[in-house]
């Protein structure tokens, strides 16, 4: 199967090195692209000084937009399994053939990796974690799906969702309104556990500052996503 891993960086610049070489000693078999969101630093000075295969966007339009670019790669490259890894590093690659598993098997269109399974690794911030448990809460009372960590970005998708992923994907922050997309949509969607890194270098773009803002909008998101689908989702 052709299997494509997306990295979406932004000023990534002190990780994206490592965060490629360890998927070329890990994960060998699968191809990579870069989506370069129009970094201020020299992240893209440095892919292309290292022969990287990428794809610099002229604006920057967020984790999103950069991702769903991914997305529509796959889709014009005719791939059959696309996976989000993360430019800061916190992916491990060497959980990608479990990631992909459950996707090559037929059991799933949508695999999360879930650091709250065996809750080994980095558990993230305390008011993160409250933050993803309210989350979980409002999916699983949308949709009737429990997911533990909703705001994963290491996740594999099937072709076909991919393909829908490719022309409709939220811009901002995408991780749990895609979920609630997905299962609404009668896409399978499934978790296995992982072990994830703390972010060694940079920072994220979800802060202190924007987490009101984050929890606030994808909470909307996701109840609007959730009454546009009413009708589909209860028969």
């Amino acid at each position: 199967m052709k299997i494509l891993v997306i990295i979406p960086a932004y000023n990534e610049e002190k990780n994206i090195i490592g965060v490629v070489e360890n998927l070329q000693q890990k994960c060998s078999n699968v191809d990579y692209i870069i989506i370069n969101d129009c970094s201020k630093d020299s992240t893209e000075k440095i892919i292309k000084d290292n022969g990287f295969n990428y794809i610099s966007l002229p604006v920057n339009l967020g984790i999103g937009g950069g991702v769903q670019t991914g997305y529509r790669y796959a889709v014009e490259n005719n791939y059959d399994i696309a996976i989000q890894i993360d430019g800061d590093g916190q992916h491990d690659p060497i959980y990608i053939e479990k990631l992909i598993e459950p996707i090559i098997n037929g059991e799933a269109d949508m695999v999360i990796g879930s650091r709250f399974i065996e809750k080994e690794g980095f558990q993230t911030s305390f008011m993160r974690r409250l933050g993803i448990n309210f989350l979980k809460g409002l999916i699983k009372l949308c949709c009737r799906q429990e997911i533990t960590d909703t705001t994963s970005g290491f996740r594999a998708t099937s072709k076909d969702l991919t393909k829908r992923f490719a022309d409709v994907y939220a811009q901002d922050y995408p991780e749990p309104e895609a979920i609630i997309d997905s299962v609404l949509n009668g896409y399978r969607v499934k978790e296995v556990p992982v072990i994830m890194h703390e972010r060694k270098e940079g920072e994220s773009s979800i802060n202190t500052s924007t987490s009101v803002y984050y929890m606030i909008k994808v909470s909307l998101a996701i109840i609007l996503c959730r009454l546009s689908n009413r009708r589909k989702f209860s028969r």
